[in-house]
């Protein structure tokens, strides 16, 4: 059966309370609400939209997160001590198994793609498929529709600059 394609606005989606765990806050009351708007048919992948005042707090990151900041700033610091501002406009990904302290100075919202990350072995099995698809049918079933040269792509595991 197809699935129906989604369309939010995550300026406007109605989020609902999603805490952030009481020994995870370093500092203030940070609130937190979400809304997951889309979900993969395999359940790997999420869009979700979130919010969250002021107030300072670590963050674990149990799946990949891509996520665009639409409003307000957040100060991150990374596990090495980096420090990096991001505000509306701003794109950063956080692997799973990575953690950061996020200093949130103005109420944020973002954009956040989470993804569930598989074994590498299964992760190969996934591109060898993906290339046979692509080489059997000329349409791309994969990432190389983005290009060589996308920006999280060069950088990939590294520190945003």
């Amino acid at each position: 059966m197809p699935r129906s394609v989604a369309f939010a606005d995550p300026a406007d989606v109605v989020l609902a309370p999603a805490p952030i765990p009481a020994n995870w806050i370093i500092q203030g009351a940070p609130q937190a609400r979400s809304k997951c708007v889309a979900r993969s048919a395999d359940g790997t992948s999420s869009v979700v939209v979130w919010s969250c005042t002021a107030g300072r707090f670590q963050w674990s990151y149990t799946v990949d997160e891509t996520l665009h900041i639409l409003s307000g700033e957040v100060f991150v610091t990374d596990e090495n001590g980096g420090m990096r501002r991001l505000g509306a406009g701003d794109v950063a990904y956080f692997p799973a198994g990575s953690r950061s302290v996020w200093h949130v100075t103005e109420e944020v919202r973002k954009l956040a793609v989470c993804r569930h990350s598989m074994p590498p072995l299964l992760g190969l099995v996934l591109r060898i498929w993906n290339g046979a698809i692509n080489r059997l049918t000329g349409l791309s079933a994969g990432e190389s529709a983005l290009g060589e040269h996308s920006i999280l792509g060069e950088n990939a595991g590294a520190a945003p600059a």
